[in-house]
């Protein structure tokens, strides 16, 4: 069984919208190719799947874009290489090496998870907290930068119950910005 894992970046006052952080810098960016590298697949909903389609999906003839400095390459090659899965109600279909989850979520990111490998990975905001709330999320990582944003979409807004985590690893950036890995503890009923 493979596990789910949710990473994103997140300011310090809980603002996950990709705007409202630091840009990337080389640091952060090996940091996330490292992960990418780690998964078997990405899970995405239909807004994330289109925001990183439209920023790291290899020309179809030529080099990457110019807006791209080398260092950013590593990551969009993983990116663009790897098994996506979307879900959405309002696509009628995918490309980008990427394939449509349809029916019942639960059941569909289980038998996703039942597959053997390394893990899955999730993205974005409206999607993983679903996941959250069905109890399938086995891993979740935090890259607090070190920002206020002071508006914007939060962490996790609306999920239904808490979720005790425990702290698992950590990794501090020159930048000031730390990456934080928690696994929920599961209390005994």
């Amino acid at each position: 069984m493979r596990p789910l894992r949710y990473s994103i970046n997140v300011t310090l006052d809980g603002c996950c919208h990709h705007e409202a952080g630091l840009p990337p810098d080389e640091e952060s960016m090996r940091y996330w190719t490292a992960e990418m590298e780690r998964a078997d697949a990405l899970l995405f909903g239909r807004v994330t799947y289109e925001m990183m389609e439209s920023a790291w999906r290899k020309p179809a003839t030529g080099p990457w874009p110019d807006w791209m400095d080398e260092w950013e390459t590593p990551f969009a090659e993983a990116i663009d290489r790897v098994k996506k899965y979307v879900v959405s109600s309002t696509l009628s279909g995918v490309d980008w090496n990427a394939e449509l989850v349809q029916g019942d979520l639960g059941q569909a990111v289980q038998r996703l998870k039942q597959e053997s490998g390394n893990g899955l990975w999730v993205g974005g905001v409206t999607l993983p907290t679903a996941l959250a709330d069905l109890g399938l999320i086995d891993e979740y990582e935090f890259l607090v930068q070190p920002v206020l944003a002071g508006h914007g979409p939060t962490l996790l807004a609306g999920l239904r119950e808490r979720v005790q985590l425990e702290l698992v690893d950590r990794h501090e950036f020159r930048s000031g910005a730390v990456a934080l890995r928690y696994r929920p503890t599961r209390i005994a009923a």
